[in-house]
């Protein structure tokens, strides 16, 4: 990546470089505007061996898709930088501006902003778990079921969306062991789970057990006794990166059973924040590589726009005042 930034002020900058913020900058770069992609490089799926459920490119890794990506925007005239943001708030002035600081100190001036930051999984504190994130340990069925399919799977709960995410698992494997790990699990949840054959075990889950050439061994509860599980599943809660954004104002909102955070945005991408439009998991957690893809693409064209009309109402302007001194 370049690390050079553009002198004055550019058309846009996209904060957060996965599928969701290099859409929306393509997006932009096609339509000739200046745009700043600022990215950490730590993408959410970087675990993952490959993105799965996207049309045309099942199985790529992560990595490749997003380099792809990158060569893809600049190949436009977009600029790709390595950083972080410290700040991102309104500046002075008439018109839209937005000024944004890395945490190096350099500084970006730009007209329109798009977020895409994506969000950060938290898993339930359960020694081992985090170790095996992504591979052993997974939360989306869409995006990981089918290379757990037929093992020994463990759901452990975290609320009351791991019923659901339950019977989602269960259409992958015969072999479903629900831990409830002191969450509640009605009589009627408890018969619907009997009947589709998913056991049930209440005993808390103490630690989870590495397998001596690596993956998942199983899960070892608090009276000592061990389940075997080939793969776990479970649902994260999800919070939106929201570092450095505090003094845009962009409104969040908490998931339902305290599940995390999001940011609030209409269609498109849109937020109360004039010039600032959000997409991808930072807004929509549920959402899978191609509809952050998209939602970025929407994003961008959405700026793109508003940028036309401010173009052609200062043009107005201009023209109107040259008329006025003839």
């Amino acid at each position: 990546m370049s690390d050079r930034l553009p002198v004055g002020t550019v058309d846009a900058v996209v904060i957060g470089g996965g599928a969701a913020g290099l859409n929306g900058a393509l997006m932009l770069a096609r339509s000739r505007r200046s745009v700043v992609v600022v990215d950490s490089g730590t993408p959410r799926n970087a675990p993952a061996d490959g993105v799965h459920g996207l049309l045309g490119l099942d199985g790529v890794p992560p990595a490749d898709l997003l380099r792809t990506g990158r060569e893809e925007v600049r190949r436009y005239g977009g600029l790709v930088v390595t950083g972080e943001v410290a700040s991102a708030v309104p500046a002075a002035g008439d018109e839209v501006r937005f000024t944004v600081t890395l945490a190096d100190g350099r500084v970006l001036s730009a007209r329109r902003l798009l977020v895409a930051t994506g969000l950060r999984d938290v898993l339930p504190d359960v020694r081992g778990l985090a170790e095996h994130w992504g591979r052993g340990v997974v939360h989306c069925p869409y995006c990981h079921g089918w290379e757990v399919r037929d093992e020994p799977i463990g759901v452990l709960a975290t609320g009351q969306a791991s019923v659901h995410h339950a019977l989602l698992f269960r259409q992958l494997s015969d072999d479903l062991v629900y831990f409830t790990r002191g969450t509640d699990l009605d009589d009627d949840t408890r018969a619907r789970f009997a009947a589709r054959g998913i056991r049930v075990v209440d005993t808390d889950v103490a630690e989870v057990v590495a397998a001596d050439g690596g993956g998942v061994a199983g899960v070892r509860l608090t009276d000592g006794t061990f389940v075997p599980r080939r793969a776990l599943a479970v649902a994260t809660s999800m919070w939106a990166r929201t570092e450095g954004l505090e003094g845009l104002g962009l409104p969040l909102e908490d998931l339902p059973g305290g599940m995390g955070r999001r940011f609030v945005a209409g269609a498109a991408g849109t937020t109360d924040v004039p010039g600032v439009c959000v997409a991808g998991n930072a807004t929509d957690p549920s959402a899978q590589v191609g509809a952050s893809a998209a939602a970025g693409a929407l994003a961008g064209a959405r700026l793109n726009a508003d940028l036309v009309t401010a173009d052609t109402e200062a043009a107005l302007a201009a023209a109107r005042h040259g008329l006025v001194g003839v």
